[in-house]
């Protein structure tokens, strides 16, 4: 089961209008990434919930067919007005909710966030959890002390038994350094001690009753590649980490026309007359005019437009952004009229009446512009 219906407030605001699962990472969905993964091991029938922009998710992996998977999709809201409406009820009552309709569940089954890139061997941690002999199981990383009041914190016995949660325990209070990565392996039978009909959420509900019971309640602690999407500076880390290549699971799309420097298709620029510094992605049917200069790591969407003299320095640049002459970005995030800083503070250029200096290149007046550009252009070659 892949975990979906989330808002993704964190992440806004992205998530206004980009459910958390479709976020792309170098123009693929991360739940993408999560499809392959399972298929990989041996995963193929896959339900998801979701609630909010559940029909965007629903629309692009459809039935799945196309990754070599089954997917069914489990919607959490009601219908008002003729608009869908996500009214998210927990995990684990996502969970409950499939298994009451009919019984999905019928053996070891995983769990997944939706919004994480992570390259963990699930058939090894699914032998460990058979090991112990466990109905529960938390796949947990280690992280350095300094960083643990960023996570919960997992706490176990020397076997592996939890025996208590610390959510975001200051350096000095912090009793272990495993985190919980909201990867979990259950046995159907803890489906058990989910309520029906209600609210309820694993982490802070069912986890801890399945301590309080003193259930095989086990943490598999595990090294492996794991990137959260939680909140907008983490998905700045996440490109980043691929442009600089210190995630070594997403390999970086597009062809490679100069070490360090990608592109999509049919990208319009004259590599003489800009200044590129890697490594940079530039996603298809862009226009770099001369003049501007880009530096890495830096990613571009598709269809964007930039002006000359224009700056773009360890940014990223949603899909469809213009970006007019001698605009200078460093350190942010273009997406749709916000322009995001690396710590998640966003501008809304409409409000601030700076519009004109970020738009979106499918407007008409941009159209008229460059019309009227072409014009002049024509007319001097005739004169």
């Amino acid at each position: 089961m892949i975990l979906a219906a989330g808002k993704g407030t964190r992440v806004r605001p992205i998530t206004h209008t980009i459910p958390k699962p479709l976020i792309p990472i170098l123009q693929k969905p991360v739940m993408e990434f999560l499809l392959e993964l399972l298929r990989e091991h041996g995963f193929d029938e896959i339900i998801v919930n979701v609630s909010h922009l559940a029909d965007q998710i629903e629309n692009y992996f459809r039935d799945g067919q196309r990754f070599g998977v089954q997917i069914a999709y489990s919607f959490e809201g009601s219908v008002k007005d003729g608009e869908l409406v996500g009214e998210a009820i927990g995990s684990a009552a996502g969970i409950k909710k499939i298994q009451d309709f009919n019984p999905f569940f019928d053996d070891t089954f995983i769990v997944l966030c939706g919004d994480a890139l992570i390259d963990l061997d699930l058939t090894a941690a699914i032998a460990k959890h058979k090991e112990k002999g466990a109905i529960a199981t938390i796949v947990t990383k280690c992280v350095p002390r300094e960083s643990v009041s960023s996570y919960g914190v997992v706490v176990t016995d020397e076997n592996g038994l939890i025996q208590t949660f610390q959510e975001k325990p200051s350096v000095e209070e912090a009793l272990s350094t495993q985190i919980n990565t909201g990867i979990y392996i259950f046995e159907p039978e803890v489906i058990d001690y989910i309520p029906s009909n209600c609210v309820y959420d694993l982490g802070s509900q069912l986890f801890p009753k399945l301590v309080e019971m003193k259930a095989p309640f086990y943490a598999v602690n595990m090294d492996f590649e794991w990137v959260d999407i939680g909140k907008v500076p983490d998905y700045w880390q996440a490109i980043r980490g691929i442009l600089n290549r210190d995630i070594k699971n997403v390999e970086i799309p597009g062809t490679q026309i100069s070490p360090g420097i990608y592109t999509g298709l049919n990208v319009a620029v004259n590599w003489d007359k800009v200044n590129i510094t890697g490594p940079v992605y530039i996603g298809g049917m862009t226009h770099i005019e001369d003049g501007a200069t880009i530096i890495g790591p830096t990613m571009i969407g598709s269809n964007c437009w930039i002006c000359n003299g224009a700056t773009i320095n360890n940014s990223i640049i949603f899909d469809y952004s213009r970006l007019g002459p001698s605009v200078s970005l460093v350190d942010k995030l273009v997406f749709g009229r916000y322009c995001i800083s690396s710590s998640g503070s966003a501008i809304d250029m409409q409000a601030a009446a700076l519009d004109w200096l970020i738009t979106d290149t499918r407007q008409s007046d941009f159209h008229h512009e460059l019309n009227t550009q072409k014009a002049i252009a024509d007319l001097l070659k005739s004169s």
